[in-house]
């Protein structure tokens, strides 16, 4: 994952001033808070954390269709 520099907040300057954060997530898309000077939290915006669900959903589908279309004989041998 790309992780803009400019979106980068220590845990204390988060807890101190959230709404810095907020501001940050309306601008930039998201916020990227550290702990111990390490990237921990990633606060998005609900509808974009929605969207990412919704493809992780469709790809789990096409993963599915494709072991079952790769498997089809075997699924139908134990249908039987």
């Amino acid at each position: 994952m790309m992780i803009n520099s400019n979106t980068l907040v220590s845990i204390t300057e988060a807890n101190q001033n959230f709404s810095k954060v907020a501001r940050l997530v309306d601008e930039q898309g998201s916020a990227v808070i550290l702990k111990n000077n390490v990237p921990r939290y990633l606060i998005v915006e609900f509808s974009q954390a929605e969207q990412m669900q919704a493809v992780e959903d469709e790809d789990i589908m096409q993963v599915s269709a494709r072991l079952i279309q790769q498997n089809r004989a075997a699924y139908e041998e134990l249908a039987k």
